[in-house]
């Protein structure tokens, strides 16, 4: 019986649309055509950082990322339309709630200020391990003090989220929004999909 509902942030709980749009300018291209290429690039398995250096292969992304760092902070606006109801439906129907991402600090500090109502909140950056290595889910571990079978764990990727949280004994959902889970919805098969986190508390049974 699942007790805690754990939510990654970009793709999840926050849609990243203004980091794109600041990387496209970066790249000096339209929005919707970097995207696509973030899409081939994604499902190539390169990332952002490999789709950038293919696109511009000089460019020096550590300096244009600290530059942009300010639009991986989230604000209200940034927020999926679901968040602030679907928090509320998963604590009516019993669960508790935590956030655990790959983030800077920062992050953490913007999602506590939106009080969202997650029991606890925390980053890559915090915990000094990103995913998806299988320290980032012993954190979730000690972060929530359950046993693996009683955390389900929201996320947008299939490699970052879904199979790591498998592979520590957790229960993976997988919501397809964003560029990463919109590319790797193809691939998704035997893990519960949700369209809205509104459909959380119906897919699995509170303990």
């Amino acid at each position: 019986m699942i007790r805690w509902i754990v939510f990654d942030v970009g793709g999840v709980l926050v849609d990243e649309a203004r980091l794109i749009r600041g990387w496209a300018g970066v790249l000096g291209l339209a929005e919707a055509d970097f995207s696509q290429a973030l899409r081939q690039g994604i499902a190539a398995g390169k990332g952002i950082g490999g789709t950038i250096r293919e696109i511009a292969p000089g460019l020096d992304i550590k300096a244009h990322r600290a530059r942009l760092a300010g639009l991986e902070i989230p604000g209200e606006d940034d927020l999926y339309p679901d968040v602030r109801a679907g928090f509320a439906r998963i604590r009516a129907a019993g669960f508790r709630i935590g956030v655990a991402g790959n983030q800077p600090d920062q992050v953490a500090e913007a999602l506590a200020a939106l009080e969202l109502g997650a029991d606890f909140i925390a980053t890559s950056h915090q915990w000094g391990v990103s995913k998806p290595d299988p320290g980032f889910f012993d954190r979730v571990l000690a972060a929530t003090g359950a046993e693996p079978q009683r955390i389900a764990y929201v996320g947008d990727r299939l490699d970052n989220d879904v199979a790591p949280a498998r592979a520590a004994g957790m229960h993976p959902i997988f919501i397809p929004r964003g560029l990463w889970g919109e590319v790797h919805d193809a691939e998704a098969a035997d893990v519960t999909r949700i369209t809205s986190l509104l459909e959380i508390p119906a897919c699995v049974a509170p303990g």
